[in-house]
């Protein structure tokens, strides 16, 4: 078998265009998934797929992207996923013969995965586990996941595929908005890093745009890795004219932004939504003779979050991480976490995140309870909250695999030793999952007395780590600290070996630096002292409390003394935060450590779910309203969320905890409030329009309308229109929301439109959707377009403002 990444690594290699849409030029409905033509209509299917290999594509592109359970549930289909999947790599195998590649599509399953959604990390390793499956046995030369949108689904669908497909390909393609983000917050930088740590062969972007969208990304990925890219625009944004979709881009235009996507480094060309073969001979004819863009790019360490990615060692400041996350000596968050509460660990995840941490190291380790479901709990509560990356902290095999199977980014796993026993239990998991690991420097013989021995046995994991495929660059060493009052040479040896790792043996280093001073009074001083030694000797990684204010200021002010903040500016930037009382527009305050901030708000900004009820309580036995509650702090909680989520400093996770608080705190106060004096905001039908299985997008706009006191009736998807006109007549709505994620199901809208002025309805129409764009609900005669969660919240409540009672 050729190796289609070999190929593209010495030859620009053309993919295939769109499969949907050419379909639905041969009659393809919403009422069938496109999949299922595989044994209905293949003749169509092979014709389709030749068109486009005659056409200049050497990769094909199954017609499996909708072909998992989930999907093929929603037509009755969950029991021939084998039999469709074996039949798109067949009829795709039977257009080319051997004259080019079979490429296995997998799209994602429609869902978020916990704890955004309901679907479980075991339930979706299993999903792509079997579709790999059918596709592998097929006989197909690579599987390609295209149009992620979400970073832990995709981490969950790679690490299914190399399992079930042991050996073959795998091309990693996310799908990103106009403001170069996914649409759980991830950007293209991080992308690249999470999906080549876990083994991905390639890594792409496609849909989500036309070419023009596309380029920054492309320019982004391309910069990020020196795995072969690949870049498959849409033919521009579909638009609807005359009840045809229509995607204006011109082959010509398709071929130009192919070529600079070349010139980029990309080396796997195709396009997407709406393309025909005419723009993939565009795109072939144009690349005709091109050779590919070498790329050999050096990278310092990288770990990750789902939306930031942190630059460590060489030519990299040094970081913080916080080290408040560990039970040891905390009673309190001992007994949280025996009790399986996390609030504490929530709450020290955003005070250190506040104050200045980059990295947050996570151990949970008590005795007696299930280290391996708390360490879960935790990483879930922790990662939905904060953008920093975290630091994975057991001596358990069991308990890190399942933190690492859950994390939606790179992190570190703090940590393996020298010990036979843990290196051959640890090694393995971070290789697996795409880790960075802390190698400690003991061994069998406990913690040796010299810089030499410790040095001796980081030389000894970095081998060791070698044999596994973990480079150098993703092992922090630690030298380890004893405490001073019963080591005296204890600080002077961990400095002398400190030096010889970072200098003589090149490798990042961490310090666990306030042990120096157990048993010793004023330790912060101590601490602060050591840890300007320690960075002076070459410390990458400090942990420390970041809360502690003597020792934040001796980190940032040793930095600049040791040349390791570039003119100063991180220093500079610390001290003007912590000096400053920033505002923001309005006059409101969006900075949310502002120690005025009332609580009830806090707690929704926040997303503290646990702590809203008891709040709740605190404050109703204060004599507060449950009115005055809702419209004077959850409300403008709520609407400070949004204001974060506008800005970009929230995402999609931070934006549904915030709402799932709101949701708790709104149905504690809904019986107080049901005694006549609360009236409802407004009654609002939501619904996915008829033939369309695609909800994500309305159900997270419906929690939000019900976070800000709307009475929502969701119908749900594959809504009929006399469904639709009935609820919002019987209900006496004022809104009706309507979404479409696909261009074929779209003209139900204008129809829904037209139906609710011929009945006499006072609604107000409002629209959404992937596809849909505000020029196109103004053809249709929509009130209102919604472009996401926050806009339509707004856009419902100026409508509101006019809209009158139904009959």
């Amino acid at each position: 078998m050729r190796n289609i990444i070999k190929h593209a690594q010495g030859e620009l290699l053309v993919f295939d265009g769109a499969m949907g849409t050419e379909l639905q030029k041969k009659g393809l409905s919403g009422e069938e998934p496109p999949e299922l033509w595989n044994l209905r209509k293949p003749g169509i299917v092979r014709d389709i797929h030749s068109a486009f290999h005659r056409a200049g594509a050497a990769a094909i592109t199954t017609n499996t992207f909708g072909g998992n359970r989930i999907k093929l549930m929603e037509y009755g289909l969950s029991e021939k996923v084998r039999e469709i999947n074996y039949a798109g790599v067949r009829l795709a195998r039977e257009a080319i013969d051997s004259n080019g590649y079979v490429v296995g599509s997998i799209g994602p399953t429609g869902g978020f995965l916990e704890p955004l959604g309901k679907l479980s990390f075991d339930e979706a390793y299993d999903i792509f586990y079997e579709q790999a499956k059918a596709l592998y046995e097929a006989d197909c030369d690579a599987i390609i996941l295209e149009t992620m949108a979400d970073l832990g689904e995709i981490r969950v669908a790679l690490l299914a595929v190399k399992d079930a497909a042991k050996g073959l390909p795998v091309i990693a393609s996310m799908t990103f908005h106009e403001d170069g983000r996914t649409l759980t917050g991830t950007d293209p930088e991080t992308s690249a890093v999470v999906l080549e740590s876990l083994g991905a062969d390639a890594i792409g972007v496609n849909c989500g745009g036309g070419p023009h969208e596309l380029e920054p990304v492309a320019a982004l990925l391309c910069k990020n890795t020196n795995l072969p890219v690949l870049v498959e625009p849409n033919a521009g944004l579909p638009e609807l004219v005359d009840r045809h979709t229509v995607f204006r881009e011109t082959p010509e235009v398709m071929a130009e932004y192919a070529v600079n996507f070349a010139s980029l480094g990309a080396v796997m060309l195709g396009s997407c939504c709406g393309s025909t073969p005419v723009h993939t001979s565009a795109i072939a004819a144009a690349l005709k003779g091109l050779k590919p863009k070498k790329r050999d790019l050096q990278f310092s360490t990288r770990i990750t979050s789902t939306s930031t990615t942190l630059h460590i060692g060489i030519g990299c400041p040094p970081i913080i991480v916080g080290e408040r996350i560990n039970p040891t000596g905390k009673k309190k968050l001992a007994k949280e976490i025996k009790d399986g509460s996390m609030n504490l660990i929530k709450s020290e995840a955003l005070s250190q995140s506040r104050n200045g941490a980059h990295v947050l190291d996570i151990n949970v380790g008590v005795p007696g309870v299930d280290e391996a479901e708390i360490m879960a709990a935790a990483v879930q509560a922790v990662q939905g909250l904060v953008h920093l990356p975290l630091m994975l902290d057991s001596a358990c095999h069991e308990t890190l695999e399942r933190g690492l199977r859950l994390y939606h980014g790179k992190p570190i796993v703090n940590s393996v030793t020298g010990e036979e026993e843990s290196m051959e239990k640890i090694l393995p998991l971070i290789k697996r999952y795409g880790a960075a690991v802390v190698g400690l420097c003991m061994d069998e013989g406990g913690i040796p007395e010299t810089p030499w021995e410790r040095a001796a046995i980081a030389q000894k994991i970095v081998k060791r780590a070698g044999g596994h495929g973990i480079h150098p660059r993703d092992i922090f060493i630690d030298c380890l600290t004893l405490t001073a009052s019963a080591h005296p040479n204890a600080a002077l040896v961990t400095l002398e070996s400190l030096k010889k790792v970072k200098y003589e043996l090149g490798l990042n280093t961490i310090l666990g630096v306030s042990n120096i001073s157990f048993g010793l009074p004023q330790r912060s001083a101590v601490n602060s002292a050591f840890l300007c030694a320690s960075l002076a000797a070459g410390l990458d990684a400090a942990l420390i409390n970041p809360s502690d204010k003597e020792m934040l200021s001796a980190f940032h002010a040793a930095s600049v003394i040791a040349g390791r903040d570039k003119n100063a500016q991180n220093y500079i930037k610390f001290f003007n935060v912590n000096s400053i009382e920033e505002q923001g527009i309005d006059g409101k305050y969006h900075d949310v450590r502002n120690k005025d901030i009332h609580p009830l708000k806090k707690a929704i900004i926040d997303g503290e779910e646990e702590n809203i009820v008891p709040l709740l309580e605190e404050h109703l036995a204060e004599g507060l309203e449950p009115e005055d509650i809702l419209n004077n702090y959850l409300i403008p909680g709520i609407d400070e969320v949004g204001w974060l989520y506008d800005r970009r400093e929230y995402f999609l996770p931070q934006l549904m905890i915030s709402a799932d608080t709101m949701q708790a705190a709104f149905n504690y106060l809904k019986p107080l409030l049901e005694d006549g004096t609360q009236k409802t905001r407004g009654t609002i039908i939501m619904a996915t329009v008829k033939g369309d299985i695609h909800d994500i997008g309305k159900n997270i706009v419906t929690i939000m309308l019900n976070n800000h006191g709307f009475e929502v009736i969701d119908l749900g998807k594959n809504v009929s229109n006399d469904k639709i006109i009935d609820a919002a007549r019987e209900r006496r709505a004022q809104i009706i929301g309507l979404s479409a994620l696909m261009t074929t199901t779209m003209p139900r809208m204008e129809e829904i439109i037209h139906d609710v002025r011929k009945e006499n309805l006072y609604a107000k129409v409002i629209v959404g959707g992937a596809a849909v764009t505000n020029s196109y609900a103004r053809e249709i005669g929509a009130d209102g377009y919604g472009k996401d969660a926050i806009e339509a919240v707004k856009v419902v409540r100026n409508l509101l403002a006019e809209t009158k009672p139904l009959k």
